[in-house]
This record gives structure tokens, C-alpha cells and sequence, in this order.
């Protein structure tokens, strides 16, 4: 998800008011794939959207705290929480401009959180100190080289790049490029993902 340089809470405020639904309501394929088979504990999804990512994780035992930039979205997605009768924190905050705390999470998921770079190395730095010893960091992209449209290229980042920022600390347990068929802008579309799971030093 791209997200504005001037005043994203605005701008992604405007997208999710043009529609009563933005998303599928089903989570991240990625997320399911990776995240499965890890055992719960305090999650952190960042840019929540509606819901559906934070809300499969709740219902798989996690702690979850869900934040997004958007008060519509997050409206949203609790009332998805509500529901699905499971009980999410949801917060309203731009971890570009305030990083969450450090060593605070088992997982930290980062779904297609796409940013210009700066900030997106700082960001990407933060999310990883909010993640405890021994838990894992989730990123999922829309891969550069393969991405319909080619709309703003400056956000778009390599599996190599994530890996890169987070250093000697980390374990890579995967850095893949994957095909999926998914709705994307209305289509049914032949997208590639960019998927990056570390952990975290105990």
C-alpha cells in the first residue's frame, strides 16, 4: 500500500471513504503461509487496513495489536473484530513519525507497508527493534520488477533490501518471490509478492 509523503492520514482517509469496502476481508496469503506454523504470542499488524490480517491472527491465539493511519479503516476493522468476537488493540498511529516500542512483539507483520526511501530504511529499522528475542519480522511487498502498473516505483523495495537493513542479528528463515492470482484494482490479476521472514536473535 503506498502511502502519502504530505498527509497520509488524509489521503488514506479519502481512499477508504470512495468505498464501502476496500479489501477482500480475507488475510494476506503470505501471512498464512509463513506465519502458521509459528506459535502465538504478542503480535503487531502494521497498517491494518480492515481487519482481516489482525483478525486471523486473534483467532489463532495472538495477541494482536493492529494500527493503521486511518481512522476509516480502522473503524472498519473493528467492527470486523466485533464480528468475529475477537478481541484486537487498536491504534491509531504513523509509525513512520512515532516507531513502536522496541523488543514488544513475537511477530511484527508488515503487509505491502510501501514507503519512499527515506523513510522507508528508518521505518523498516523500527519495526524490526519493536520485535522481541527470538520472534520474527514478516514483510510482504509487491516485487519491483514484476508489479502491474509500475506506479510509484520509489516505493517499491527487494527481498535482498529488507534483509540487508536488519543486519547480523537476524536469521533469514525465508527471502522468496512468489506468484499469486488475487482481485487487484477490480481485476482478477497475476501478481508477484516479495516475502522476507526473519528471526530475531534470542
Amino acid at each position: 500500500m503506498p502511502a502519502s509523503e504530505s498527509d497520509p492520514a488524509a489521503e488514506w482517509d479519502a481512499m477508504y471513504a470512495e468505498r464501502s469496502t476496500v479489501w477482500s476481508g480475507e488475510p494476506n496469503a503470505q501471512l498464512v503461509a509463513e506465519v502458521t506454523p509459528l506459535a502465538p504470542g504478542t503480535a503487531l499488524d502494521v497498517g491494518c487496513g480492515e481487519g482481516a490480517d489482525a483478525v486471523w491472527l486473534a483467532q489463532r491465539g495472538w495477541d494482536v495489536t493492529a494500527v493503521d493511519v486511518s481512522e476509516v479503516a480502522l473503524d472498519r476493522a473493528r467492527a470486523h473484530a466485533a464480528s468475529a468476537a475477537v478481541a484486537i488493540s487498536f491504534e491509531h498511529v504513523d509509525l513512520v513519525a512515532t516507531p513502536p516500542t522496541p523488543e514488544a512483539y513475537d511477530l511484527v507483520s508488515a503487509q505491502f507497508f510501501h514507503l519512499p526511501d527515506p523513510p522507508r530504511g528508518q521505518a523498516y529499522q523500527g519495526l524490526g527493534a519493536a520485535v522481541a528475542p527470538g520472534g520474527h519480522l514478516l514483510v510482504v511487498g509487491h516485487y519491483p520488477s514484476e508489479h502491474i502498473g509500475k506506479d510509484h516505483p520509489e516505493r517499491l523495495f527487494t527481498t535482498d533490501e529488507i534483509v540487508t537493513l536488519l543486519g547480523d542479528d537476524w536469521q533469514v528463515v525465508t527471502s522468496d518471490v512468489r506468484e499469486r492470482t488475487a482481485v487487484h484494482h477490480g481485476e482478477l490479476t497475476d501478481l508477484v509478492d516479495g516475502v522476507v521472514l526473519m528471526k530475531r536473535a534470542g
